[in-house]
């Protein structure tokens, strides 16, 4: 089952389910083949690094692991930490364009 990614880099996110339910932060980047995107300092994972030639001193690393894009909503209003979540449409002239689906599907400008 393919998930069409409805998010782009920059996005203000806001977690609606799981364990980091209600935090937020903004994307850093998209990964489509897989339905999943990184989120700035969400979902930090430590990990373990041996020695090598790129990093000779090894040692513990901070690293972003991917969330599900399903368990993210795009924030609207940050002063009142309204969200919503996004689809497609096409306005007047035809064009494809991302809008907010709790608000009428009101159009995006970003």
């Amino acid at each position: 089952m393919s998930n069409k990614i409805k998010f782009s880099k920059g996005d203000l996110v806001k977690v609606i389910t799981g364990s980091l339910k209600g935090k937020t932060g903004k994307i850093v980047s998209v990964q489509p083949k897989d339905g999943t995107v990184k989120v700035e300092g969400l979902n930090i994972v430590k990990r373990h690094i041996k020695p090598n030639m790129t990093s000779p001193q090894g040692g513990v690393v901070d690293l972003h692991k991917a969330i599900d894009s399903s368990k993210l909503a795009l924030v609207v209003d940050s002063k009142n930490n309204t969200v919503s979540r996004i689809g497609f449409s096409f306005d007047k002239n035809g064009k494809k364009v991302r809008v907010y689906r709790q608000m009428n599907n009101k159009e995006i400008n970003s």
